[in-house]
């Protein structure tokens, strides 16, 4: 990998801007051994990708287990059970520009990028949460010792109107612990909050008053900040969720589990429904490799669409209203850990325990 004159030896993130007009089709030619080319189809493009599908594969050198886009959509970052980080480019040339290998004593189990600065966050097997400045490739922070146990999730929110942000992580030592994010935040967690039971997920509500924390008793367990209480549970699932994810809009939850069963609950404040489960998704298998599989929701038309990976290589994508498969995407090897939707055009990120990652194309969706 070709670095700039000058560049840390970790990285530096690189803003890009989008192409202001993105190819609309490409056609694909076919040649015989005559020389002779013919035309065999016409694609349709929805994106600014560089082709339809697009591979990132060759920083790792084991399982991918986690990727998300950055609030903007200009880069990626995706981390390993291989200890590291890389930071990708959306939009052509799609280059791996860096790879950060010094943050983490084991493997690097979820990220999520600020919302508010240059920085990323990172859990991982050894216990610690560390901050990372992408402008240097520099560590920022690290709290070594932040949970008793493997830290399993993380996730971010801004605070109320204050502007500041806070982080949750959930742990295998059973308790969920909320942080001060940013530089200049303490190494002793804000708040608190005792399980019971091994935490495989967290995610904040969009106030960010509230945290949804998933857990080995197969329950979703809502945790009021202000209360510094339970206020809530979720039920409905038969194995342990595997993941949390909000809308857009803040009204539904999605959550896979270990039972190859996806629920979207309801977590508006008067939900119609007394179980609160809005719909049922069958269609992605976890297998069991007992992986934690991360979906994502749609955010191009306002979350419109769920996805999650399966232990069958492929990315399914479900309708919300009708809760029918739109998709069943293939191209990995191995299962596909962790899914996320690009901030404004139809694009999927998936992440594999083949060590590599697809950027794929879809239709657009209709704004709900």
């Amino acid at each position: 990998m070709s670095k700039r004159e000058g560049s840390p030896p970790e990285g530096v993130l690189i803003k890009r801007a989008r192409p202001s007009s993105p190819q609309t089709n490409q056609i694909a030619i076919s040649s015989n051994k005559d020389g002779n080319k013919s035309l065999i189809r016409t694609i349709k493009r929805t994106s600014g990708l560089e082709a339809p599908i697009v591979s990132l594969a060759g920083a790792h050198t084991a399982e991918i287990l986690s990727c998300r886009f950055d609030p903007t959509g200009q880069n990626i970052a995706a981390c390993s059970a291989d200890r590291s980080v890389s930071l990708w480019r959306t939009y052509p040339p799609t280059t791996n520009y860096g790879l950060l290998t010094s943050m983490h004593k084991a493997p690097v189990l979820d990220l999520q990028w600020s919302l508010i600065s240059p920085l990323l966050y990172t859990v991982s097997a050894d216990h610690s949460l560390c901050l990372t400045d992408l402008t240097t490739g520099q560590r920022a922070r690290k709290i070594r010792g932040a949970h008793r146990g493997i830290i399993n999730a993380l996730d971010r929110t801004l605070a109320g109107g204050a502007g500041v942000e806070l982080v949750a992580t959930g742990s295998d030592d059973g308790t969920v612990k909320i942080w001060e994010g940013g530089e200049e935040g303490g190494k002793q967690a804000v708040a608190v909050f005792e399980v019971g039971c091994p935490v495989t997920s967290v995610c904040w509500s969009a106030d960010g008053a509230s945290v949804f924390v998933g857990a080995l008793d197969n329950e979703i367990h809502v945790y009021d900040l202000r209360k510094q209480a339970q206020v809530y549970s979720l039920a409905g699932h038969t194995d342990t969720p595997t993941s949390l994810s909000l809308s857009p809009n803040g009204h539904f939850l999605l959550s896979p589990s270990f039972s190859s069963q996806t629920i979207i609950h309801d977590v508006r404040p008067f939900s119609p429904s007394p179980s609160r489960i809005h719909r049922t998704l069958l269609g992605s298998p976890a297998g069991f490799e007992s992986a934690l599989l991360r979906g994502a929701w749609s955010r191009d038309d306002g979350g419109g669409r769920v996805a999650v990976g399966g232990a069958d290589r492929m990315v399914c994508i479900w309708d919300v209203e009708s809760g029918k498969i739109l998709y069943k995407l293939p191209g990995h090897k191995g299962t596909v850990t962790a899914v996320d939707f690009h901030p404004k055009e139809p694009i999927v990120l998936t992440g594999s325990k083949d060590a590599t990652m697809l950027l794929g194309e879809i239709e657009p969706g209709l704004s709900v």
